[in-house]
């Protein structure tokens, strides 16, 4: 083996070394992303089943004065075809 290759392969292995050596920084920089993502996905998802609870909250009220305004309106005609 010639003392260049020999040269070559350990300047390329010394090069990989420092690539493998910022691997758990890196690591750790998309662990800190995947931590404050799910907190954030956490917050909107419940922020959004509230809102969600609220409409249908709203919804059902709604759908209640409807009902009682159709009873009165049935009631109403009743009386008249009995007058």
């Amino acid at each position: 083996m010639s003392p260049e290759s020999l040269r070559v392969r350990v300047e390329r292995l010394e090069q990989r070394v420092e690539i493998l050596e910022q691997l758990p920084n890196r690591v750790s920089a998309v662990e800190s992303q995947i931590v404050h993502l799910r907190d954030e996905m956490q917050s909107e998802f419940s922020a959004t089943r509230a809102l969600i609870r609220e409409v249908d909250e709203d919804t059902r009220r709604y759908m209640r004065v409807l009902h009682e305004d159709v009873i009165q309106r049935i009631a109403t005609l009743a009386e008249g075809r009995k007058r």
